[in-house]
């Protein structure tokens, strides 16, 4: 178990690498763009080749249907929720009504949603005595760390102290690492089938990320060149997966 946390703590450091770098405001937003556009690549690497592929051989076609099904509705569903948040702050803000800062909750809650399924999938990954998936840490690695920039740099133009914001990122880094741990913990004993649910229910929600917020911003910040960067993404886990 404790290998399972330390697995999904280091995974999750980007964030505070990422918040550093936001706090600072020394990375342009293309150069964010590009980044966000290599880690999205090595997640959708990771996601069909470490967790829909891993999931079908646990627990067939079912495990993978309701899985996928069950984690994209989990984000899309919180993902609303962060949004009605923001709105309810930005119009407590435009009729003069106090701010409740929300802001970081509502981010932090967004991190999370991102984080726990990854990390748990990271301590799954130790189960069987299979050894931990590289492909998964790294690619868990390089997209935490646009999230993380990116949100802290929204954090600190809101006026929120560096130490505050940064507070917020180690929060979730001890979340991830905590995930990891129960994934591995809990489910030492699950059936195949269970643990074939959990993997795919981690890719429906990390999907349903990449496609409603991670691709988009990545375009919105690098433009035309956030193809490239994404099928190298791709092509560097997917290498990495197939010689590990």
């Amino acid at each position: 178990m404790l290998s399972a946390a330390l697995f999904g703590g280091l995974a999750a450091t980007s964030l505070l690498l990422g918040a550093a770098l936001g706090l600072t405001g020394r990375v342009s937003t293309r150069a964010m763009g590009l980044i966000m556009a290599f880690g999205a690549g090595a997640l959708i690497s990771a996601l069909a080749f470490e967790l829909t592929d891993e999931a079908f051989a646990l627990g067939g076609g079912d495990a993978v249907a309701i899985g996928l099904a069950l984690g994209a509705m989990t984000y899309f569903v919180g993902d609303e929720l962060i949004a009605r948040s923001i709105e309810t702050r930005r119009s407590r803000r435009r009729h003069g009504k106090p701010d409740a800062a929300q802001g970081p909750k509502a981010l932090l809650l967004g991190a999370i949603l991102d984080g726990i399924p990854e990390s748990v999938v990271i301590g799954i990954s130790l189960l069987h005595g299979k050894g931990v998936s590289i492909p998964i840490i790294v690619a868990v690695f390089l997209s935490n760390f646009p999230e993380a920039l990116s949100s802290a740099q929204g954090m600190r133009q809101e006026g929120h102290s560096p130490g505050k914001v940064f507070g917020v990122w180690v929060i979730v880094l001890g979340v991830s690492a905590l995930a990891a741990a129960v994934g591995y913990g809990v489910l030492g004993g699950a059936s195949d089938n269970t643990v074939g649910l959990i993997l795919a229910f981690a890719g429906g929600a990390v999907l349903t990320m990449l496609a409603d917020t991670m691709m988009p911003e990545a375009f919105s910040f690098g433009h035309r060149a956030t193809g490239l960067l994404t099928v190298l993404g791709f092509a560097s886990a997917y290498l990495l997966s197939a010689a590990s």
